[in-house]
């Protein structure tokens, strides 16, 4: 959620609001959708090429190893999928479209922040990696947050302002006040402790006139949270008198937040200040903002969900989820993290929102090179729940589901067809009941690879090299033979840091090539500041989409293929790095002499994609460029490649996809209007 202004005013408040806590020895439960965003952010990290999760990856882990160093104990607690009401859904659409502005100023070399595509994934990965505490719970997080602290009598971690509203026992610490980094020690002693600044409600109570803390959760709906953005309310607060003195406060949000606290002081309890509210708006529309206000304000009490189970037994009910009538096996994979919230969405609501990155915006959206993939995983999700179809699915046409994505600069909500399936893939509740083979063929057909191309790959890299021949065969990627050399030699980076640390002496020499290797390409990382080349941008965006999305399918199909291990998978600034530097001088034979185990493992990782990759891929660049002239000469346009490459995708899957044909016509209208 969040409330407009809150946490600047208190935070400008410090003094009164904030006590300086030495934090050692106890649990703390960590908001973990701002932890990661604000890890991503604040540590210099290289947001334009797309991730570099392994830096990304090791700043969380150095974060959590500080709070070991403390004996503090971390329970983390990640966001799901959207709330069943959708009254968030206008503000999710305007953030969304406030991402493409930030992504697009990045792709220019402007200043901005995004947060790359796979880096929740990456996130997870590490807490497995440290064994820390975490649940994914089934739609926002901030109430079973507040419920566990309080039962646990632990302070809340998160820079999300409605923890300034939530009666918290312990308190709630800022994330920016978090000072992980500048570990302390007691005096005279050898114990660590992180400085800390903890927000008491009780003092924001006092300085307003002793306030009664019940008040505030209509305060929270009245200032504005992500829930509540009624016209009736701005009627309201443009007539009501607010106290004098609120006016001296700097800026509109903060004449707001205090001008609307000192006003609420007044009143003993929600009740009388819920009736003074509504004599500011027509009697006609009274109950219904009463109503609507009440149902906001039960956002900040107590939630029914008692994490205190997941952590201690691994039982997670949610009275939410078990109404829907989902699978149960569906349920433990979401609070596990072992399913995705795309898949929470695309289930409930059968509605997803495709996430920007920063690709060129005047091409098409990265995320269409995946369409086919999502057909498939929303046709495995067709037949889930009868409760489903009863409560929200009668508003779309049956067998589709709705995509918000990026269309030029701006978003839109687009439609698109499931793929029908057999029926032993048509029941969701037996899916994990289909052996390992039939699970398999299906992500393997999905992603148009055979099994024994796959065969001389590394258990872990058999899932992104297939991402990677679906990749190749997409007439939506423009990939050059630089970017196949570039991703492959990325990929290699977790090889060599498993030779280089592996505790076998007979390797040693092995490990001195592996070493001088390893170190050379991460020189080769492009430097702060280089010059974003678009279309390699663009092509790896497209990359990153079909991982994710492969990713997503494997993860409910119960992992037929291991799960990559994506902080050494790929690093934006490496790949980026290494195009301009196969452009130039350097070959992938070249690099790869020093490491003739390396060598090997590339060769394996390029023959199997190499015969998916279109047959220019390998052209000279001379008779490349020669054969883009007789393009041009020939009159071929952009518009009518387009056509082309659709009229091509259906005629490939209703050739050879067992599972029936793709119904892309909605792809066609999103194309027409872009030709418009």
């Amino acid at each position: 959620m969040g409330i407009r202004g809150l946490m600047s005013f208190v935070e400008d408040h410090s003094n009164e609001f904030f006590s300086d806590l030495k934090l050692r020895d106890t649990k703390i439960i960590i908001d973990g959708y701002a932890l990661f965003h604000r890890l991503c952010f604040n540590s210099n990290l290289e947001l334009r090429c797309g991730g570099d999760y392994d830096s990304f990856a090791d700043v969380v882990q150095k974060f959590f190893e500080s709070l070991f160093a403390c004996n503090i104990c971390p329970y983390v607690v990640l966001d799901g999928g959207c709330d069943i009401s959708d009254k968030k859904l206008t503000t999710l659409k305007d953030r969304a479209k406030e991402k493409i502005q930030v992504a697009h100023s990045l792709s220019i070399g402007g200043g901005g922040y995004v947060c790359p595509l796979l880096i929740r994934e990456v996130f997870i990965q590490v807490l497995i990696k440290l064994q820390v505490c975490f649940v994914q719970c089934f739609s926002e997080a901030d109430r079973d947050i507040m419920t566990l602290a309080n039962h646990w009598n632990c302070p809340v971690l998160s820079s999300d302002s409605d923890f300034c509203i939530f009666d918290l026992k312990t308190g709630f610490c800022p994330l920016n006040s978090f000072q992980w980094r500048n570990m302390n020690t007691i005096k005279g002693t050898q114990n660590y402790y992180i400085p800390v600044k903890c927000f008491s409600l009780d003092a924001l109570c006092h300085y307003f006139g002793n306030m009664n803390k019940a008040l505030l959760p209509l305060f929270a709906v009245l200032c504005g949270n992500d829930h509540i953005n009624l016209p009736m309310i701005e009627r309201f607060l443009s007539q009501v008198r607010l106290p004098p003195g609120a006016a001296s406060c700097k800026g509109r949000r903060h004449h707001r937040v205090l001008g609307l606290l000192n006003w609420l002081s007044h009143f003993a309890n929600p009740t009388e200040a819920l009736d003074n509210v509504l004599k500011y708006l027509p009697r006609k529309d009274q109950e219904n903002v009463k109503e609507l206000l009440c149902c906001s304000m039960e956002e900040y009490h107590q939630s029914p969900v008692k994490l205190q189970d997941f952590f201690q037994c691994g039982t997670y009910v949610c009275p939410e989820a078990l109404n829907l009538g989902l699978p149960e096996w569906v349920r433990v994979a979401l609070s596990k993290g072992q399913l995705a919230p795309f898949i929470s969405d695309a289930l409930v609501l059968r509605r997803t929102f495709l996430h920007t990155q920063v690709e060129n915006m005047q091409q098409p959206n990265a995320h269409r090179i995946s369409l086919p993939i999502r057909q498939i995983i929303y046709g495995l999700l067709l037949n889930a729940s009868s409760h489903l179809e009863s409560m929200f699915w009668n508003s779309l046409p049956p067998q589709t589901f709705s995509e918000v994505e990026r269309i030029n600069k701006n978003i839109k909500t687009s439609i698109v067809d499931a793929v029908a399936l057999p029926k032993d893939h048509s029941d969701l509740s037996k899916l994990t009941e289909l052996s390992l083979g039939k699970r398999q063929l299906l992500l393997l057909e999905t992603l148009k690879v055979k099994q024994t191309i796959l065969d001389p790959v590394p258990a872990l890299l058999k899932l992104p090299i297939a991402v990677s021949c679906y990749w190749l065969q997409s007439t939506e990627a423009k990939a050059k033979l630089y970017h196949l050399q570039a991703l492959l030699l990325g990929m290699l980076m977790g090889p060599l840091h498993a030779m280089i640390n592996s505790p076998d002496k007979d390797h040693l020499r092995r490990e001195d090539g592996a070493k001088m290797l390893y170190e050379k390409l991460q020189r080769m990382k492009t430097r702060p500041g280089t010059r974003l080349d678009l279309d390699t941008a663009h092509v790896f965006c497209q990359w990153q989409s079909c991982l994710q999305m492969g990713m997503y399918l494997n993860q409910l199909l119960s992992t037929p293929l291991p799960e990559p291990n994506l902080t050494c998978l790929y690093s934006g600034s490496l790949v980026h790095g290494l195009c301009q530097q196969l452009l130039t001088s350097t070959s992938a034979e070249s690099l790869l002499s020093m490491c003739p185990e390396a060598k090997q493992l590339y060769e394996h990782l390029f023959n199997a994609t190499r015969s998916f990759a279109p047959a220019e891929l390998f052209l000279p660049k001379g008779k490349l460029n020669s054969k883009k002239k007789r393009q041009k000469k020939q009159g071929t346009n952009w518009s009518k490649n387009r056509v082309g490459t659709i009229s091509n995708t259906r005629c490939w899957y209703e050739g050879s996809n067992r599972f029936g044909p793709l119904m892309v016509e909605n792809v066609e209208e999103i194309e027409a209007s872009e030709l418009e």
